[in-house]
């Protein structure tokens, strides 16, 4: 079968001269038909980047940060606490003060996020309810569960216990055999001591390791309330 030969100019779509599918503009050269003037295509201006600052606070209410980002940020706060002190108690004394900087931005943040949600939002005034607060609340917003057990002492009624079998915030922290009296969940303790100061019931707040068969990263959180909350108490009563 013969092919007609067509020419090298033309398109096989066009009986024209010269097609439009056989041009291809190169920098700087007017498309046929536009008298000679160039055609400028705009260029789209860029935005401003959005940063953290910019996200909603209630869409991140349920966002998760990897483990592995999360131990290495801890790892590094611990390593460069340690070459600035001289002694366990030295090292957790910096942990808590740490802790309790992020305690008074996660208090805030909370309460902003439940004044949104709820139409009548209220701020607890008894002990009991805000030990709750602690023990779920600040527990889930940081760590994404709750404690495991509140526990009040057996020796002082000013004393109270949050108990967490497998802390996060340890998982991953290895202490030598010379430094076992130290217990990294300082950090933790001076978050809840923040928060507790914050709602308006004062407390000394430490951390204390307590292995227990099957939770070797076992951890006491001991709350130790000021006088004037339990005068408070049991003013209330």
């Amino acid at each position: 079968m013969a092919y007609n030969n067509v020419h090298p100019r033309l398109s096989v779509f066009s009986t024209g001269s010269q097609s439009s599918l056989d041009y291809i503009p190169t920098a700087g050269t007017p498309p046929p038909g536009s008298g000679g003037r160039q055609s400028a295509t705009p260029i789209p201006k860029a935005g401003p980047s959005k940063g953290i600052y910019d996200r909603p606070l209630n869409k991140t209410r349920n966002a998760e940060v990897s483990a592995a980002a999360y131990a290495f940020l801890f790892s590094e706060m611990i390593q460069y606490t340690q070459k600035r002190v001289h002694g366990i108690g030295d090292l957790e004394k910096r942990l808590s003060l740490l802790g309790y900087r992020i305690g008074t931005r996660t208090l805030e943040l909370m309460m902003w996020r439940n004044e949104g949600a709820s139409k009548n939002p209220k701020r607890e005034t008894r002990l009991l309810p805000v030990l709750y607060v602690v023990h779920t609340q600040l527990w889930k917003a940081i760590f994404g569960k709750t404690a495991d057990a509140i526990e009040k002492s057996v020796e002082n009624d000013d004393e109270y216990m949050i108990i967490d079998n497998d802390p996060p915030i340890t998982k991953y922290i290895s202490i030598p055999k010379e430094m076992s009296q130290l217990s990294c969940s300082a950090l933790t303790a001076g978050i809840v001591e923040a928060l507790l100061d914050g709602l308006g019931f004062p407390a000394r707040v430490t951390a204390h390791s307590v292995p227990k068969e099957g939770f070797p990263l076992r951890t006491t959180i001991l709350i130790k309330l000021d006088r004037s909350v339990m005068e408070r108490e049991e003013a209330l009563k």
